[in-house]
């Protein structure tokens, strides 16, 4: 069946920087969109950026742009978001999500094929 795991959570500053990784393992998803999602305690799941298989498209959510970015790993198997000039509202845990369709990520994010375990992200004031 494979797994999503992320990973590069942790507690930052107020215009602090991390990085979130997300591998694929025992299934490649070199030929799928992968993407970023986060969700606070009950709230609904928020899109945060997505790109395409070949990381030649990306799309952000309008809170993030400018400050965070998506990129995949040369091998095609691996998602990070760099995340810069962090805020407080930030915090969230957050998701990688794989599916064959990028746009499935901001459309319909309910149907996505494969979702990660999630991984905590605290920015302190």
């Amino acid at each position: 069946q494979g797994a999503l795991v992320e990973s590069g959570g942790g507690l930052v500053q107020a215009g602090g920087s991390l990085r979130l990784s997300c591998a694929a393992s025992g299934r490649t998803v070199s030929s799928y969109a992968m993407g970023w999602f986060r969700q606070a305690p009950g709230k609904e799941r928020e899109f945060v950026a997505a790109i395409g298989w070949s990381g030649g498209s990306t799309r952000y959510a309008d809170s993030v742009k400018g400050r965070f970015t998506i990129s995949r790993g040369n091998a095609k198997n691996t998602v990070y978001l760099q995340m810069n000039s962090m805020k407080p509202e930030d915090t969230d845990v957050y998701y990688c999500a794989a599916d064959p369709n990028i746009a499935t990520m901001w459309r319909s994010p309910a149907q996505l094929a494969w979702w990660g375990q999630g991984t905590q992200v605290t920015v302190s004031s």
